[in-house]
């Protein structure tokens, strides 16, 4: 963890050595390019809804899609680059915490049904992204998930069933591609808050 910490600190002058010091996400993002993994993410604004504000430094932004073999026009990218790997470096605090939260606490591991660690970047021999697109696409296949239309664009929102604790996990696609995935604490007031359709959750 202290890695990573150092890491996320670097990248927003040093992307490059930043991404070399973790040599699990450099090899993922080799591996995800090589096999068209990120074709199943759709688009995203690194600008967070939340703070109004870039989460991710537009050289890390840059380095990152660059690695992944995606052209993206800042500030709007891969949502597979930005909500799996792009959030693990960032250090831009939002009111549920540092972005990267959800793939480290273990409350969406257990929200998805899944022992916890499993969706820790550098566990097992499979990708984070190719881990958290199992997982999500799992949850977009739920007969509850709600679909919305919104400017002739089709949007999906599942949630899991609750784990004791009362936390679930939330997977959102737009167009049949995923944008993204995080635990939620209240999933009854969410559902509820919900409004009018929209693009919701950094989708563009």
């Amino acid at each position: 963890m202290q890695t990573l910490d150092a890491a996320a600190h670097l990248a927003a002058t040093d992307p490059v050595t930043a991404i070399d010091s973790l040599p699990w996400l450099a090899a993922a993002l080799a591996e995800d390019r090589a096999v068209g993994r990120f074709a199943h993410w759709g688009r995203s604004s690194v600008i967070d809804e939340n703070v109004g504000a870039a989460v991710l430094a537009r050289a890390v932004f840059e380095e990152l899609h660059g690695r992944a073999g995606l052209e993206a026009e800042w500030p709007v990218g891969n949502a597979g680059v930005l909500h799996v790997y792009g959030y693990l470096l960032s250090t831009t605090p939002t009111p549920y915490g540092l972005k990267r939260e959800r793939w480290l606490s273990g409350e969406l591991d257990r929200a998805c049904g899944l022992e916890v660690g499993a969706l820790l970047p550098w566990a097992g021999t499979e990708t984070l992204l190719s881990r958290a697109t199992a997982a999500a696409s799992a949850l977009l296949a739920r007969p509850d998930a709600v679909t919305e239309e919104v400017q002739g664009r089709t949007a999906r929102i599942a949630l899991s069933t609750p784990t004791p604790g009362g936390t679930a996990a939330l997977a959102y696609a737009v167009d049949e591609r995923i944008v993204t995935m995080f635990p939620v604490a209240d999933p009854a007031a969410l559902r509820a808050g919900l409004g009018a359709p929209r693009l919701r959750w950094n989708a563009a």
